[in-house]
């Protein structure tokens, strides 16, 4: 078994990009969104690329301000995407999806790295920013989802505590289909990786069930915290009633 991972030359790389062109291709002739899609391809690419770099200076650094830094701008960027289904509704909804976020992923954060990993020192970058970037990213999908679900259950008319529940269910749904799928259909990521570079595989499929319940934890933790800041706020929009 290979002790590390093998380099992928970046000719091998382009091939990668073949399944993401056919679809590319399929939303410009539908019509649904091609431009958009190209474009968050293209940041994907180019983000990753730039992120290699960033990574080695923080993890060489060992200072705890540049860390905190860090998962502070991932947590003020990942609330301000979170919003992107109800842009119109970002000013107002901002603050609320920057404290569910804040509080769902931290509290996450903190119980997986300093209660589960023990890390040493607790500001240990090579710990805290990959998991932080997945608690916010599991976290950040979560809310965009409900937000977007919610404000459709608004429209429709719908009591808070149905547009609740529903927005809740939508968000979790990948999350539970994952759970459902994961080790039966699909090896998660990181389980992956760590096979790949020479891990033996139970110790691994401990490691992916820490992310897996960080994952649920954090994504179900603050979308609640996100829609029991909207109840406040709450309306609900009266039927039309046809003319008599």
């Amino acid at each position: 078994m290979p002790d590390t991972v093998q380099p992928i030359p970046l000719t091998n790389l382009l091939f990668a990009l073949l399944p993401a062109g056919v679809v590319l291709v399929i939303l410009y002739r539908w019509s649904a969104g091609g431009p958009t899609t190209l474009q968050a391809v293209a940041r994907m690419c180019l983000q990753l690329a730039l992120v290699g770099y960033v990574l080695t200076f923080l993890f060489e650094s060992g200072s705890s301000v540049i860390v905190l830094i860090t998962l502070g701008v991932m947590v003020l960027t990942a609330s301000w995407i979170a919003l992107r289904p109800v842009a119109t509704a970002r000013p107002s909804l901002y603050s609320k999806a920057l404290l569910a976020i804040s509080l769902g992923g931290i509290c996450t954060l903190v119980i997986i790295t300093q209660g589960v990993l023990a890390a040493n020192p607790w500001h240990n970058a090579t710990i805290l920013i990959p998991l932080g970037g997945m608690i916010f990213a599991a976290s950040m999908n979560a809310v965009s989802l409900s937000a977007e679900r919610f404000h459709a259950e608004q429209l429709r008319g719908a009591l808070y505590p149905n547009a609740r529940r529903i927005a809740l269910q939508a968000a979790l749904i990948p999350q539970v289909n994952t759970l459902f799928a994961v080790g039966l259909v699909s090896l998660p990521g990181m389980m992956t990786g760590q096979i790949l570079s020479g891990v033996p595989p139970l110790i691994a499929a401990r490691y992916q069930i820490m992310v897996m319940c960080m994952l649920f934890g954090s994504a179900g933790i603050s979308t609640a915290i996100f829609l029991l800041l909207q109840k406040r706020h709450h309306y609900v929009t009266p039927p039309e009633h046809p003319p008599r």
